[in-house]
């Protein structure tokens, strides 16, 4: 018997969405493109995933993130 690995990588429906896999449950985001960018905003994973509300980039907790990371 074959076993899926669980993906907490979601499939969008319109359009790509940029994916960051992450280490840690607070993370922040800029829009990575310097002066172009938006102003920086922190997000705290609750699940498995968040997205900035700014760029929609896509941020997924690692499933192998160590247990400190988690929190």
């Amino acid at each position: 018997m074959l076993i899926q690995p669980t993906n907490p990588t979601p499939r969008p429906r319109l359009g790509h969405v940029e994916t960051v896999i992450v280490q840690n449950r607070k993370i922040s985001c800029d829009g990575g493109l310097g002066a172009l960018g938006h102003p920086k905003v922190w997000l705290k994973i609750g699940g498995d995933q968040t997205f900035c509300p700014y760029c929609s980039r896509l941020f997924v907790l690692d499933p192998n993130a160590t247990p400190d990371s988690a929190h």
